[in-house]
């Protein structure tokens, strides 16, 4: 009995400790912060100008391409996107993803607009590996191979230049 009236006297102090130890203390803030105004709410947001129009160095290159397709359909790419043979790109060794390249079959003429978004081919001999898509575009799937001439497409239109795109404001 003795046991019990003794923590029946002290269970009221621990309880009260327990309730003092979740209660928040609210700190004031460092006098830096206090001097900083708020940021603009998101509606009046300047938005940053886009990056002036960069030519790129003139890229040619002639050799053999090669297609890929239903193995790869579906798979993470280098650069992170997933494969999808149905669309036009491409896998190049060394061009920057994202880059826009113009692919002409030498044997007939045609030619396509292709995004890089991988790395290969990794065959001796190859230049470029282009989807499926591209490869019916460009008429050579039975053939697998066919000679090819590159041309890395510029960011900038023509008649445009770094220089131009201050003077005429915003890039379109």
């Amino acid at each position: 009995m003795a046991s019990i009236s003794k923590w029946l006297r002290i269970l009221p102090g621990v309880m009260a400790l327990g309730v003092i130890g979740c209660a928040e203390v609210r700190h004031p803030p460092p006098a830096y912060q206090t001097a900083r105004q708020a940021p603009p709410p998101a509606s009046r947001a300047v938005r940053p100008t886009p990056p002036a129009c960069v030519p790129n160095r003139i890229f040619l290159q002639e050799g053999t391409a090669s297609w890929y397709g239903r193995p790869y359909h579906g798979r993470q790419t280098a650069s992170g996107q997933i494969y999808n043979m149905h669309n036009f790109t491409a896998a190049h060794r060394s061009l920057p993803f994202g880059s826009r390249i113009r692919v002409t079959n030498l044997r007939n003429g045609r030619s396509v607009l292709l995004t890089v978004n991988d790395r290969g081919p990794f065959i001796r001999g190859r230049i470029i590996d282009v989807s499926y898509r591209a490869a019916r575009a460009l008429n050579f799937v039975r053939a697998g191979l066919v000679p090819v001439r590159l041309e890395r497409l510029g960011r900038c239109r023509p008649g445009q230049s770094a220089k131009s795109q201050g003077r005429r404001g915003r890039h379109r």
